[in-house]
């Protein structure tokens, strides 16, 4: 399994590190005078936010029914290549009307990579070892907010060079990274334990054999039809699995898209705003895989997520309450996203794990992610 963890973790971890930062990096981009250029004013900046959801959502179900049909290494690159040149066009746009645009195909060619993944995780590992794997890779968004900051820290130094400001450098250069590493991705990223070419024939029936006990049938041999979709919504569990992950999914985009915002406000410089939003995201990367080990270990789901939920209500209660204190407000946001990000993939992996086979957990896993990303749509009202 030490084997399984090293083909199948670190390539998911960052694919979905870049997807995630080529999605929240317009927080990073609007510090260096985006919306002063495009003429951004009243809600258009939050328009620009909520695009983004409208396709993410529809298509989360068909992203993941494609994803069987043509093989995780081959549909994650592709759709990586490809949001990687729309990021790349988002940097280079001269109106209002073109942010929208990229954001919205930006939208269309993300909405696979959270659901596939977790859909792709969940078909290796056995209930009892997934969170700590699933907290691992959630965790890739925290790494990205601080890789993002630092990142962004770097090319703001670039402000101007060919005549561009820095936030176009932001786009174009974190979207470059992208396309560079989806041509790898091709051959390296990981597909079902029935495809894997680096499992020898015992190998990949033993892994077989321990998820059947632990799961049963995956039926990967069988194509998945409009009536395998619908009978997934048969069961009203599912239906409750969307709800458990929309309520977080607000404060997280919250956090991740004016969480820069807020920091600037205290007075700090472009650049130095950008590294003050590092250690939230870093120590929220800890507290995911603490809470991940305590839920692995006790094999609970519901009390180790109520406690992050808990310790994020803290920090908005702090945000609220106190004014005019800026390390306390400061404080604030590292239990925000510590509490945030720690509860997340809990919820995830409790809902995905026990979805049996390739027909459930294909579509149970992109209804979730799907429907909670709705919860995206609050920041355009």
């Amino acid at each position: 399994m030490s084997r399984v963890d090293l083909h199948v973790i670190p390539y998911l971890c960052v694919l979905y590190l870049l997807a995630f930062l080529d999605r929240v990096n317009i927080s990073n981009a609007n510090l260096y005078g985006m919306s002063t250029e495009l003429k951004l004013t009243g809600n258009k900046f939050n328009n620009a936010l909520v695009i983004f959801f409208i396709p993410y959502v529809i298509f989360e179900i068909p992203s993941n029914i494609l994803l069987k049909k043509f093989s995780p290494h081959v549909w994650l690159s592709g759709c990586m290549f490809l949001f990687g040149v729309v990021t790349i066009c988002q940097g280079l746009v001269q109106s209002y009307s073109g942010l929208l645009a990229t954001r919205f195909f930006l939208g269309v060619l993300e909405t696979g990579m959270f659901p596939g993944c977790f859909y792709v995780l969940g078909m290796w590992y056995k209930r009892t070892e997934a969170q700590r794997r699933y907290s691992f890779f959630f965790s890739s968004t925290t790494l990205a907010g601080a890789f993002g900051g630092l990142l962004a820290a770097a090319i703001g130094k670039m402000n101007g060079m060919r005549g561009y400001l820095g936030w176009r450098w932001v786009f174009i250069l974190e979207g470059s990274l992208t396309v560079f590493v989806s041509f790898f991705f091709f051959f390296l990223l990981p597909d079902f334990p029935e495809q894997a070419k680096w499992l020898g024939p015992e190998e990949r029936a033993y892994i077989k054999a321990r998820l059947e006990v632990d799961q049963g049938r995956s039926a990967a041999e069988r194509s998945i039809t409009a009536r395998d979709a619908a009978n997934v919504f048969k069961d009203y569990k599912v239906f409750l699995g969307g709800f458990m992950y929309f309520f977080p999914i607000v404060p997280a985009y919250a956090y991740a898209y004016f969480s820069p915002g807020i920091i600037r406000g205290y007075g700090y410089s472009p650049i130095s705003t950008q590294l003050h939003s590092v250690p939230p995201w870093a120590c929220a990367f800890g507290f995911a895989m603490l809470t991940a080990y305590i839920s692995d270990k006790t094999r609970h789901r519901f009390l180790v997520a109520v406690f992050a939920f808990t310790t994020a209500l803290v920090g908005f209660a702090m945000l609220i309450s106190i004014h005019n204190h800026r390390q306390a407000q400061y404080a604030a946001l590292f239990l925000v996203a510590m509490g945030t990000y720690g509860a997340m993939p809990i919820v995830v992996c409790w809902f995905n794990m026990n979805l049996g086979g390739h027909h459930r957990r294909s579509v149970g896993t992109a209804w979730q992610v799907g429907f909670g990303n709705i919860g995206g749509r609050i920041y355009g009202a």
